[in-house]
């Protein structure tokens, strides 16, 4: 027997067990598995970032277009007919970097509020880490988002050359802060809609629209230095305006968040993740008996 166990791991190396447990706590994330898995949420990042704009004329073109017509239209409508301020900046630019950062983030909630849904016929036949998966899009929407801000930035460098009122700064450090932030409120927000999806279907048609109303809730379109010092306060309980802000002037030197909203922020993001992925791991367990 020992013979024959030796032949075995001459030919077929040593024998490798994968125990599958269930989860011991609320919080047990299980990140070491989720890391043994890293090829299959690479996969993951891979499926999602392809089949976006599969089978459309223009492929991942969009993932430029999209932005530049958004930004377009917002200059026209608030810059040329609201007239609203932008703090000095060139309106384009202004619009481009509220567009290119919030897409990250609209991204990442929309697409992690659908997990179970859409994973549903995965999920019930192969035993892998649920956590990949919304792991894999916030990979996968950071591939789009860096390809517009390379965007973004060729349009800033034209802007400078042309003389306009743009300064970027050292604060271009904190960019990578800014995205984390920006994700994990993403992943938050979309872990705890993906839960509740699972027994109130219409939440997902839902979240579509709430995405737009967020986005006039939050500095996207308009600066912070437009409202009142009342709704100033108020405004830094919404994570994302601090991080816009913060990222506005990083790279075109307006506006600017304190320290002291951004660890408002900071503390609201990890309450949010927190409850997200406590939902997250306590419907994981049951949400067969419910999709």
């Amino acid at each position: 027997m020992t013979s024959e166990s030796n032949l075995h791991e001459q030919f077929f190396g040593q024998e490798h067990l994968t125990v599958i447990e269930p989860y011991k706590g609320l919080f047990d994330l299980k990140l070491r598995e989720l890391w043994a898995y890293r090829d299959l949420i690479l996969l993951f990042v891979r499926r999602d970032f392809v089949a976006q704009y599969k089978q459309t004329v223009l492929g991942p073109a969009w993932h430029i277009i999209q932005p530049l017509l958004t930004t377009v239209i917002f200059t026209i409508v608030f810059g040329r007919i609201a007239q609203i301020s932008t703090d000095g900046a060139p309106p384009f630019l202004f619009y481009m970097a509220g567009t290119v950062i919030w897409g990250y983030f609209a991204g990442v909630l929309q697409d992690t509020s659908g997990t179970f849904i859409r994973n549903a016929h995965i999920f019930g036949k192969v035993y892998f880490p649920r956590l990949a998966v919304p792991v894999a899009t916030l990979m996968s929407k950071f591939i789009g988002f860096a390809i517009q801000f390379v965007f973004f930035i060729g349009f800033l460098l034209f802007f400078m050359a042309s003389g306009a009122n743009v300064a970027p700064n050292g604060a271009l450090l904190l960019l990578p802060i800014l995205l984390v932030m920006m994700a994990a409120f993403g992943l938050g927000l979309g872990v705890i809609v993906s839960a509740a999806t699972t027994r109130y279907r219409d939440l997902a048609v839902v979240v579509s629209f709430g995405v737009q109303l967020y986005m006039y809730l939050s500095p996207v379109v308009y600066p912070m230095s437009s409202l009142s010092e009342h709704y100033r306060t108020l405004m830094a309980f919404n994570p994302v305006a601090p991080i816009l802000e913060t990222f506005r002037y990083a790279t075109l030197g307006i506006g600017g968040a304190s320290v002291a909203e951004l660890t408002i922020a900071a503390g609201v993001i990890f309450v949010v993740l927190a409850i997200g992925v406590t939902l997250f791991n306590r419907v994981e367990r049951t949400f067969m008996d419910t999709v």
